[in-house]
């Protein structure tokens, strides 16, 4: 007779991640107090990064005191894909799931958000289901839903596309790009961008965009000083407004 399998759960985190420490927001103002409960009985976890997850789980523990010692966990980081490297074969992530074949629940977590939305655990969700291992997604806050659930944009269709190319050349053409397809299949275009880079964003997005696409901005989400502001690009120019360099943000356009 086989043991009973583990679960796979997909543990959200908050969206604090990379901000000025204290402004931080309470954490059950956050996660619902049942997936607090859930994160601080489990024993086992595969993170983005082991240091960042530590951190997570000692604001877990001053809600619900942790089963285990932070030190007694296992905390087993996801292999980081090599930048610039040619494609190569997906790494085998079988024995990252080994604990659950054993009967152990396992915790999934990203460093901001739910895990594999727009995040490499995806690949060990995919795992996990090939092994027959039950995958148990878990509410929190998404950046990118809650983003346009706030814009005003068209939230029936939309496509998250991510970052956008370093280079100002590439990242005015792939902007135009998105703007044609926006207008051509009435889709939100969402984007991401590494926060000390936001100005630099903001700024293409306006040299670039039609005066009348729709543009919003969400930064700080869930944080006490969060925002968001939609307009057409021609009012964001008309009453221009910075972005911290130290804050996440969703860029969001739409052609109407």
């Amino acid at each position: 007779m086989t043991s009973p399998r583990g679960k796979l759960y997909l543990v959200p985190n908050t969206l604090d991640f990379g901000c000025a420490l204290g402004s931080e927001p309470d954490l059950q103002d956050v996660l619902p107090l049942g997936v607090i409960r859930i994160a601080a009985r489990l024993g086992h976890w595969v993170a983005e990064n082991a240091k960042t997850t530590r951190a997570f789980l000692k604001r877990v523990d001053a809600v619900v005191p942790l089963a285990q010692p932070v030190q007694a966990l296992s905390i087993v980081e996801l292999p980081r894909a090599q930048k610039g490297a040619q494609k190569v074969a997906p790494p085998n992530l079988a024995p990252l799931l080994a604990a659950a074949l054993q009967g152990h629940d396992i915790g999934l977590i990203s460093e901001a958000g739910l895990p594999a939305v727009a995040d490499p655990g995806a690949a060990l969700v995919q795992a996990a289901h090939e092994l027959g291992i039950e995958v148990v997604a878990l509410p929190g806050p998404s950046s990118l839903l809650l983003a346009l659930a706030a814009s005003g944009l068209h939230g029936q269709s939309f496509a998250f596309i991510g970052y956008l190319p370093v280079d100002a050349a590439e990242r005015s053409a792939r902007i135009r790009e998105l703007e044609a397809l926006s207008r051509r299949h009435g889709h939100t275009q969402l984007m991401i961008e590494t926060p000390y880079r936001n100005e630099a964003l903001l700024a293409a997005l306006l040299a670039t965009l039609n005066d009348a696409t729709k543009l919003s901005v969400s930064c700080g989400l869930t944080l006490a000083n969060g925002f968001t502001r939609s307009g057409s690009v021609a009012q964001w120019k008309a009453k221009p407004s910075g972005l911290p360099a130290d804050v996440p943000a969703v860029f969001s356009l739409l052609v109407t």
